[in-house]
């Protein structure tokens, strides 16, 4: 990543950055008389404590906000990080909806609502993107828990048209009691691709109002921009708004064009022949991407970031990009992840941007096992026909690298930000006899519920799902994927995989991916949760997985404990189990694919871990043994479709607790079906029924909680659990 010195300022202004970004970042390069300073009246941004500031300035002064505020979100980039590149292309639009609408009373949409963090700053929450001490106060989203001026908790994509549907619905069946002026729906960054944003168009030229849609058209989804959609919008573009099909006329919309999307006088314009009106309208404006950063041309002309200054010679401290056009095939430039290097115009790097602390930083679990399995699968293209690789619009955050792309060819679809599309479009791949592998976020993948349903699991289609960031993580609550085991695991036809190791993990996409008609492969859909920071910390360091040390058998154990086995104190004799090989780790295909591997066997306690929790297991498994000389049994589930019984029965000789663990919600979720297991399989000798202890999430939406503070919160920590195991006996 190149030094973060080019945007930015001097270590002596408030936007100083502290600790280890100290170093990365010589924020010097903007000129003083721009740089706005926390609680300063002399910079326009610490006057702004809400839109009726807005309003007050004078015309010529709007200019210089929108240079503040530029430059306050290039600083925040390098200090914070964050969705920078989305927002430095709406300045301008903001300030002009501020200056020209009356929030809350008309009401503003923000779609994908990372766009939204010049809009927070106009509406009393500057010093949250001013002052570092500060940067906590607010999320990446709106939120109604901050302020009256963000109208709903957003994250993903294509709904905002929807909502001011429905805002402007009330408004009209209420009247003026409704307290509702104007609804705008503020829509681009690539979500107009997304299926329900046009279901929205279709029910608004039918439910006629005001209703106000602003079309942030800046040429770029999270990468590029995918779709028959946008060869006619480049035409609107290239035509001044006047090229036919227009697909917002085809749906009887009216229609303005704004090709100074990044002029604010001409926005505040455009914006007051709208306002008010009585009826529909899109609003269709042209904005730069990461409009401040460094063009393309001086970003790939640089030597040496940390002496070279950012040049803002416009109004607004937009650069002139030739950053647009590109004919490669993925519509962006050669941008290689999505929070690396980024800049003005077409650029995958600038949807978001890691803060200077972060560099130098190896990589995410998503980029390594992203990187690991789309190496794995791409010696097999020459000879594959059918293997394709889907991402709705979310490539480089998942090790999905431009390289690759540009390697892979045909192999490779990037369908946009179209979840529920691409899930349905794997299954077509998959009934024509190919190999689909579709791969996105855990929280994404909800967006598709209805597919993994009807399309892919009612007729049995051979999908595989890489599943990124499931589980708990720090993650704002529009990002969680707490969710996605109670999600997957109960879809009838499923079979979800949690490998615990890479080796796993490759293991399963093989197999899960393994040509039709293959003797082992699976009969129907296979959704992978791709291993998280716990297991890829334990591959990093050994010593975080203190009974096996990342060394178990080669071929899955499942080791069913042969009552035979028991020793007099019940205990199981771990010779004779490694000696043993159940009847079931001998089927092959989907069955020994769910086989649990016991990976330690002893008495009393059996820990269970799923997935990210299995390291967990090891380490209380260690703390009982050096703390109270109980040796436990410890067993790597490896999936979370189905229970292995001949693990379960075996348990109960010897063993007076099973304790489960899991890194998503404990409601509805994995542990509590081994609890269900014992429950309705009650024997009458009451010794022979062991006590089950579930350790998950609480059914909660959590905020930018901390991994660390989630585990505590949840009793996920090696104290904790061992203090619970010890209470019991």
């Amino acid at each position: 990543m190149r030094n973060a010195s080019g945007n930015g300022f001097d270590s002596s202004d408030s936007f100083a950055v502290s600790g280890a970004a100290e170093g990365a970042a010589r924020l010097h390069d903007i000129p003083p008389s721009i740089t706005p300073s926390h609680g300063d009246d002399s910079h326009l941004l610490s006057r702004i404590a809400g839109p009726a500031d807005v309003k007050a300035l004078a015309p010529d002064e709007l200019a210089e906000l929108c240079r503040e505020i530029r430059a306050t979100l290039l600083a925040y980039g390098h200090q914070h990080g964050g969705h920078i590149g989305s927002n430095l292309g709406m300045v301008e639009a903001t300030v002009a909806l501020h200056r020209v609408f009356d929030s809350p009373r008309d009401r503003i949409v923000f779609d994908v609502s990372h766009q939204s963090y010049v809009h927070k700053m106009l509406t009393g929450r500057a010093g949250a993107y001013m002052d570092p001490n500060r940067f906590g106060e607010v999320t990446g989203f709106t939120n109604p828990d901050e302020s009256e001026h963000d109208q709903f908790v957003l994250g993903h994509t294509g709904t905002s048209i929807s909502l001011a549907c429905g805002l402007a619905k009330t408004r009209d069946m209420e009247g003026p009691s409704s307290g509702i002026g104007n609804v705008i729906a503020v829509i681009g960054d690539g979500s107009l691709s997304s299926g329900v944003a046009f279901e929205g168009l279709n029910n608004a030229a039918e439910q006629g109002g005001n209703l106000i849609i602003v079309f942030n058209d800046n040429e770029m989804s999270i990468a590029g921009d995918f779709g028959g959609m946008y060869g006619p919008l480049a035409r609107l573009r290239a035509s001044g708004g006047t090229a036919q099909p227009n697909l917002f006329n085809a749906f009887g919309l009216d229609y303005r064009y704004v090709e100074a999307g990044n002029d604010v006088s001409a926005l505040v314009a455009a914006f007051e022949e709208v306002r008010n009106i009585d009826h529909p309208v899109v609003v269709h404006i042209h904005t730069l991407k990461g409009a401040g950063y460094d063009s393309e041309e001086t970003h790939a002309n640089q030597q040496n970031a940390s002496t070279l200054p950012v040049s803002l010679d416009s109004p607004t401290g937009v650069h002139p990009t030739d950053n647009v056009n590109h004919s490669e095939p993925w519509h962006s430039d050669h941008c290689n992840l999505s929070d690396h290097e980024p800049h003005e115009g077409q650029c995958e790097a600038s949807h978001w941007q890691n803060p200077d602390a972060a560099i130098g930083k190896p990589d995410d679990p998503r980029k390594h096992y992203g990187k690991m399995a789309m190496a794995a699968l791409e010696p097999r293209f020459a000879a594959e026909p059918g293997l394709v690789v889907i991402s709705p619009a979310t490539p480089g955050s998942n090790g999905i690298t431009h390289e690759f792309r540009e390697r892979a060819g045909a192999h490779y679809v990037d369908t946009g930000i179209t979840e529920s599309h691409a899930v349905a479009y794997a299954a077509g791949i998959a009934r024509a006899g190919g190999t689909p592998v579709v791969a996105t976020t855990a929280s994404f993948f909800q967006r598709a519920y209805d597919q993994f349903f009807q399309e892919m699991s009612l007729n049995r289609s051979r999908v595989t799902v890489l599943d990124f960031l499931g589980g708990l993580s720090g993650s704002d609550n529009t990002h969680s994927g707490a969710y996605d085991v109670t999600m997957f695991s109960n879809i009838p036809g499923v079979t979800m995989l949690v490998p615990t190791s890479a080796r796993d993990y490759l293991a399963d996409l093989a197999w899960a991916t393994a040509p039709a008609g293959s003797a082992d492969a699976p009969a129907g859909p296979a959704v992978i949760r791709v291993p998280g920071e716990a297991i890829l910390a334990a591959e990093r360091d050994a010593t975080l997985l203190p009974v096996t040390g990342g060394q178990i058998a080669d071929r899955p154990q499942s080791a069913s404990l042969p009552a035979s086995a028991s020793s007099a104190s019940g205990g199981i004799s771990a010779a004779t189990v490694r000696g043993t090989v159940s009847v079931t780790a001998q089927h092959t295909g989907a069955r020994h694919m769910l086989d649990w591997r016991v990976n330690q066997t002893g008495s009393q306690v059996a820990i269970i871990g799923l997935g990210n929790a299995y390291p967990l297991a090891e380490q209380t498994a260690a703390a009982l043994s050096d703390d109270y000389g109980i040796t436990a049994t410890v067993i790597d589930p490896r999936q979370c479709t189905s229970l292995d019984s001949d693990v379960l029965e075996s348990l109960r000789d010897g063993h007076q607790q099973v304790i489960t663990l899991e890194d998503g919600q404990l409601e509805g979720g994995w542990g509590e079906k081994v609890t269900a297991y014992y429950a309705n399989h009650h024997v009458s000798d009451g010794s022979r029924n062991p006590r089950v202890l579930n350790f998950g999430a609480a059914k909660e939406f959590t905020d930018r909680v901390s991994l660390g503070e989630l585990n505590e919160r949840y009793g996920l920590t090696v104290e904790q659990v061992t203090e619970a195991i010890t209470r019991c006996f």
